[in-house]
């Protein structure tokens, strides 16, 4: 047991604490290669990371940077500045510390690589950029720990990948680092544990106690949910009481538009004048920091908010959260109710509000699984290769490299362990020639090999424009918002491109929790004018979109296979039983369709349970089955739990249309020319170093970039379809955005396990879809036929029955996505 010197023993004892079990137990295992650290919210993760590095420097020895701490957010990294600044000061230990993210000077930037702090606080993305440089070794001398906070946040993303090959560059220069990972939600610690290690190394797992279970239930409301929508606006006076009720109140959403029409309800309803907020990450950088101080400050009762305030930074004295619409993913929820109380051993409180009437199960079966500790996650597969490449132009940045070595270097980092050194050799052709297609031209001729072997760039100044291009964060294309001013008024935040095109003068939105007027475009910023007096168009901020876990879909299904539901309330019991008498309710392992007529049109449900991507995904590629059927779809919807598809035909045998192979072969054919397809290509195509967003000269627009990734993927199509960028581009699109791996993984889950239910009416389940937005139509079979009644009905009115129209040269199938 390592014991705490008495300097720091004495400043726990005047703050009234004494050291946590998991603080000790960090704190004797300093020397392990890898060390994982689980506790909850409040339970003082941060000083548990930092412990044995303050103790190391206690005694002003150590020269340079001792110990580097990644923060997936700049925020976080400013918050663990002030938290760790003040033991600094109070025991007069002689450290210094500094951050650096995309807000620090250049000024700042060249000193501390000059004269590097003894604890250097960071991002992924300034990581990256900071060893392509070729000076890292000297910066680095002496480097002994490396902290990663909200790991979990990391491990999701391809930013995590990309700072796991940034450690793997740091761990050759300084062979004797030791990693520490820091969460409060882990779903699986042996995959992040897999992660944090230096393969083959093993890294040690600590689990935290952890505390009182949370104080967590739905909020009670005067009012039933709707049967479809995402605002809640029903719920806005029981949120305003529970507002009154507390200090300070998170009020979570998934959408940034959500987040901005619930603010704009909740403040036309706020009779008393409470100081509320907004935060979320469209809005301008000095508008989110005035909320941040505010808050830290105590100065607002409530703060409607997104994903931007997901993370662990102590906003001060939150007492609930409160989160609108279902979770959609047990862990975030559970991360969002660390928010509040955040102190060790005091229960979070928190309070769930469903947006509609399904969400009302969705958010029993969350809080369920969060008394249960029951976390989800979807395992991400081997490490992406896009990233892979930037890497590969990041280490020719810094100088001339080996490829053996650079191979043996990336294969010590957890995702990319398997590597194959055929993929690797693929990526670094890529790197050198642009691929088959493109070794042609001059400027996608980046690296040569030397006489000795080793790769290097091949014109030296190409250094500055790989550094532009770091990152693996894909900007939407987004205009800035301003008060219409003679010279430029105060900036708002941002709209996308597509919203902005949409609009035209007097047009109004929201933004910022305000009613704005557009009044023109200047130099691609959106002018804008305050008016209160009309009902605002919602800006379309991307945000997130989240789908519903595979795991809480599981436990929904769950659910259902109950005789009765005492935990629901009775309106939702209700309308489940009216299910389970007219049709069925979905059960696990099985698949349930239903089919029958409405509006005069033969309708199928099929209650997939497979995220939303997916979902609408199967409505995409079942209507293309049912349309070489013969059944004449017409359209249809999706939801996280299920897809309505309406035709001329009925259903008379689903087992034809989930033919794996046949939906595969229509993904395939769809995919090969759809916007999806080349969205996806350019976004993977700036990550490897393909396009580039930002030159010396100027950024592209979101346009041009469009523009020339168009003809790039047109090109490669044409003349080398098998080129890596192509590769990519085709696992991403499944991976991420149509989600056909969970429309595989429950056909394989179900077999031939159908459940077929053809009724004469609309059943309780599926009649909240005839509500919801986002309908897609198909044009195919069904509109020929329509149009040929209608020709025959006209003819016959007009005595000309017996002509014969003319053939139609329209496609037999087209789908607008």
């Amino acid at each position: 047991m390592r014991p705490l010197p008495p300097k720091f023993k004495n400043w726990f004892a005047s703050k009234g604490w004494s050291i946590h079990p998991h603080q000790q137990d960090m704190l004797n295992r300093a020397d392990a290669p890898a060390l994982l650290l689980i506790a909850p919210t409040g339970g003082g993760k941060t000083l548990s990371g930092f412990l044995p590095t303050l103790i190391d420097l206690a005694d002003g020895q150590h020269k340079g940077m001792h110990t580097l701490y990644i923060s997936p957010l700049k925020a976080l990294a400013a918050d663990i500045k002030r938290n760790l600044t003040t033991p600094v000061q109070e025991m007069g230990l002689p450290v210094t510390i500094d951050e650096r993210t995309g807000d620090t000077s250049t000024t700042r930037r060249k000193r501390q690589r000059a004269d590097p702090p003894h604890i250097f606080l960071t991002t992924p993305e300034s990581l990256a950029l900071l060893v392509s440089y070729d000076d890292a070794p000297k910066m680095f001398a002496g480097l002994k720990r490396v902290v990663i906070d909200e790991i979990h946040a990391l491990a999701e993303s391809k930013r995590g990948d990309q700072l796991m090959l940034a450690l793997a560059r740091l761990q050759t220069l300084c062979p004797d680092l030791k990693r520490v990972g820091l969460s409060a939600t882990v779903e699986d610690p042996q995959a992040i544990a897999h992660l944090m290690a230096r393969h083959p190394d093993t890294c040690d797992i600590l689990l935290a106690d952890p505390g009182p279970a949370p104080d967590i239930r739905m909020l009670t409301t005067e009012e039933a949910p709707p049967w479809s929508g995402g605002g809640a606006a029903y719920a806005i006076p029981a949120v305003l009481e529970e507002v009154r009720k507390h200090k300070t109140t998170l009020i979570f959403h998934n959408t940034r538009a959500q987040a901005e029409i619930f603010f704009h309800n909740l403040w036309l309803a706020n009779d008393d004048g409470l100081p509320i907020g907004i935060h979320h990450g469209s809005l301008d950088r000095e508008q989110r920091a005035r909320v941040e101080a505010a808050m830290v400050r105590g100065d607002l009762r409530a703060i409607v908010c997104t994903g931007s305030l997901d993370l662990g930074i102590d906003w001060g004295d939150v007492d609930v959260v409160i989160q609108i619409g279902a979770p959609k993913n047990v862990k975030r929820l559970v991360q969002r109710i660390g928010r509040a109380n955040h102190r060790y051993n005091a229960p979070s409180k928190a309070l769930l509000v469903p947006a509609n009437r399904f969400e009302v199960v969705e958010c029993v079966a969350a809080l369920d699984a969060v008394l249960a500790g029951d976390l989800d996650g979807e395992p991400r597969g081997p490490g992406p290769r896009d990233v892979l490449c930037q890497h590969i132009l990041i280490t020719a940045a810094a100088g001339p490299f080996d490829a053996d070595r650079l191979y043996a270097e990336v294969t010590s980092a957890g995702a990319y362990s398997t590597l194959p050194r055929a993929e690797f050799d693929d990526c670094l052709d890529f790197c050198a020639t642009g691929g088959y297609a493109l070794r042609a031209y001059d400027r996608w001729q980046r690296l040569v090999q030397r006489p000795d072997g080793q790769w290097q760039l091949r014109d030296p100044r190409a250094a500055q424009r790989i550094r532009m291009n770091i990152g693996t964060i894909q900007e939407t294309d987004t205009l800035k918002v301003r008060l219409r001013r003679n010279r430029g008024g105060k900036p708002l935040g941002e709209i996308e491109e597509g919203f902005a095109a949409s609009l035209t003068p007097g047009d109004t939105f929201l933004i910022g929790g305000q009613i704005v007027r557009y009044e023109g475009l200047r130099e691609m910023t959106v002018e804008v004018s305050r008016d209160a007096t009309s009902k605002p168009k919602i800006a379309t901020f991307m945000g997130t979109k989240f789908a519903t876990s595979t795991q809480l879909s599981s436990r929904i299904q769950t659910m259902f296979t109950q005789d009765s539901w005492p935990e629901l309330p009775a309106h939702t019991a209700e309308w489940l039983h009216l299910q389970r008498e007219v049709s069925q309710l979905p059960h696990p392992g099985r698949l349930l369709i239903e089919s029958f007529p409405h509006d005069g049109r033969a309708q199928t449900v099929v209650y997939g349970f497979a995220g939303r991507n997916g979902m609408q995904t199967l409505g995409l590629l079942l209507s293309k089955r049912m349309e070489e059927l013969g059944l004449s779809p017409m359209g249809f919807v999706a939801t996280d739990y299920a897809t309505l598809i309406w035709g001329l035909d009925p259903v008379k045998d689903p087992a034809p249309l989930f033919d794996i192979a046949a939906l595969r072969d229509g993904l395939e054919t769809w995919l090969a020319g759809n916007a999806v397809m080349k969205r996806t290509f350019r976004a993977s195509a700036t990550i490897a170093g393909l396009i580039e967003r930002n030159t010396p000269s100027a950024r592209k627009t979101g346009r041009q970039a469009t523009f020339s990734s168009d003809i790039l993927y047109d090109t490669l199509q044409k003349y080398d379809p098998d080129h890596l960028m192509l590769q990519i581009t085709r696992e991403e699109a499944l991976r991420g955005l149509v989600d056909f791996g969970r429309i595989e993984e429950m056909i394989a889950r179900v077999g031939d396990r159908i459940d077929h239910q053809r009724l004469k009416r609309v059943t309780p389940l599926a009649a909240p879809l005839f509500l919801e937005a986002g309908r897609v139509p198909v044009k195919g079979d069904a509109e020929e036929r329509l149009l040929a009644e209608e020709a025959a009905r006209l003819m016959e009115t007009s005595g000309l029955a017996q002509l014969t129209p003319p053939p139609s040269n329209k496609p037999k199938w087209r789908v607008g996505w």
